[in-house]
């Protein structure tokens, strides 16, 4: 449902609001390597997520990427998929068929009102903040 870079944008901005509640910027390569995305794709995806001021780059030998931890618990999925995606998530055919809608169904196409209504109202109720919960423990990852 999500696009590659939206996955990653995703994996990013939590492994930064977690780094960003211990007080800690990350670099760039450093992100990468947790989220398990190549360097310069993660690049452009933070470049994505700087713009629309989800994340902050600061510059510098002290520098890297943070969230201020007042917004971590305010950034919601949805911001990071609208970002990254767009609203393709909510629209389209759920079999990729070019032409779908009620007058022209695909064969999935009523099931995927309701799974489009659970996933909007997941994603808009969802924080980072949320997100970040379980990883320290190992409960939960954003890399196998």
């Amino acid at each position: 449902m999500f696009s590659k870079a939206c996955e990653y944008g995703i994996r990013a901005s939590t492994y930064i609001a977690l780094k960003s509640l211990e007080g800690t910027r990350v670099s760039l390569k450093e992100i990468a390597d947790k989220i398990d995305s190549p360097v310069a794709f993660t690049a452009k995806i933070l470049q994505q997520l700087s713009k629309k001021q989800i994340i902050e780059s600061v510059k510098g030998s002290l520098g890297g990427f943070q969230i201020s931890q007042s917004n971590i618990s305010q950034i919601k999925l949805a911001q990071i998929v609208y970002a990254i995606d767009g609203n393709n998530v909510y629209e389209g055919c759920g079999l990729g068929l070019k032409r779908c809608n009620s007058n022209e169904p695909c064969p999935v196409h009523d099931k995927f009102i309701q799974i489009r209504a659970d996933l909007k109202e997941m994603l808009e109720s969802t924080s980072l903040y949320d997100m970040t919960m379980g990883l320290e423990e190992g409960l939960t990852h954003l890399k196998r």
